[in-house]
């Protein structure tokens, strides 16, 4: 495995070093910034273009913040934090004790505790402690079985698709829209207590995956069924200009099933149903889903859909220029939702390391049904 380490290096000093010697005994490869500082891309860039690479993500937290980028107001290892959160990479957290926070960090100690759910937490005094600590945690990780796996489903669950829904025209009137659902199996529903206090945190939590710009307006959204946040779509600068897939909304019904919905990539030719970057779209969704940190079940149900519109087109979208011409698949025929049948359950692994095996499969089915 390739291990990123990740902290602050004031007040940790002992500690990474010791990190990086024992991770390498264990026979497998350390990841920090020690070893790569000297390069000439920007220290963070570089942070994260290794952190990409990894397997696992080790935070720990001591007594300092660190460097504050003026790119993102936080510091390296807040950043990293953010990004191992967004691709739903494993992340085991160690907490330094007996030491005072300074202030910033204390403020990012709370980030992490109150966005890590279901994340591996622990404490040390000393770093003979933690390496102790980290050993175990290591050949844990080694024996661990893949973390996706697959069953049969017994019974099709109850599944809600937003096309179906005469509200959703709001955006499918102009746009073809991409829906992915996850359903939680098992798993009772929420009481009204606990669906408020969700809708109430949503719009923090959409924010915490840094998916959207801290400047993006975010509009709440209620209904019987559901809550809701809807995410401004914007329009380009002249039409034809080429659009990439944009998320539009994220849903959290009653029944524990999550949904997000994404604009199709276009140009002034129509929506593209791109087969290259479709699986790419319905990865980011999922790690998405994961990274809000709402469904914790040990299985769900994953399904995709895409609301047709006359002129989309099975085609390659190039965000650089429109197409010359096209074949719109909705011509002479009933425009109809393109939509997967699922028949089996997943880990929730799906929603994080597993999200770029299962999301082809979803792909593909929907761009069949396109071309039938």
């Amino acid at each position: 495995m390739k291990i990123f380490i990740s902290s602050a290096r004031k007040g940790l000093e002992e500690e990474r070093d010791a990190l990086n010697g024992l991770i390498r005994s264990l026979g497998h490869t350390p990841v920090r910034f020690e070893d790569f500082s000297a390069q000439t891309t920007p220290s963070r860039e570089a942070c994260l273009k290794a952190l990409e690479t990894a397997d696992v993500c080790l935070f720990l937290l001591g007594p300092f913040y660190g460097h504050v980028f003026s790119e993102t107001g936080q510091s390296a290892t807040h950043d990293e934090w953010v990004a191992a959160q967004a691709a739903g990479m494993p992340r085991i957290v160690y907490r330094k004790q007996g030491v005072v926070f300074e202030p910033d960090q204390h403020e990012f100690v709370r980030v992490v505790e109150a966005y890590a759910t279901g994340v591996f937490r622990d404490s040390f005094h000393t770093s003979v402690e933690l390496m102790n600590k980290v050993v175990q945690k290591v050949r844990e990780l080694e024996s661990a079985a893949s973390p996706l796996a697959f069953a049969k489903l017994v019974q099709q669950p109850t599944m809600h698709w937003t096309s179906d829904d005469t509200a959703t025209q709001r955006v499918s009137n102009h746009d073809s829209v991409l829906e992915l659902h996850v359903v939680p199996l098992d798993f009772p529903g929420y009481s009204a207590r606990e669906l408020d206090q969700l809708s109430a945190s949503l719009m923090d939590r959409i924010r915490a995956t840094r998916v959207i710009g801290g400047d993006v307006a975010l509009n709440p959204i209620t209904s019987d069924e559901y809550v809701a946040v809807g995410i401004p779509a914007s329009r380009p600068p002249s039409w034809g200009t080429p659009q990439p897939g944009k998320l539009v909304e994220c849903r959290l019904y009653k029944t524990g099933q999550l949904s997000t919905l994404a604009t199709l990539p276009r140009d002034g030719l129509g929506a593209i149903l791109d087969p290259d970057a479709l699986p790419q779209q319905v990865a980011d969704l999922l790690r998405f889903s994961g990274a809000l940190n709402i469904v914790q079940t040990d299985r769900i149900v994953v399904a995709a859909g895409v609301s047709t519109e006359a002129l989309m087109s099975v085609d390659t979208f190039d965000p650089r220029q429109s197409r010359q011409s096209a074949h719109p698949m909705g011509f002479g025929r009933a425009r109809r939702p393109l939509r997967t049948e699922p028949d089996e359950s997943v880990t929730l692994a799906a929603l994080g390391v597993g999200a770029a095996e299962v999301a082809p499969h979803l792909a593909q089915a929907l761009i069949s049904q396109a071309g039938r």
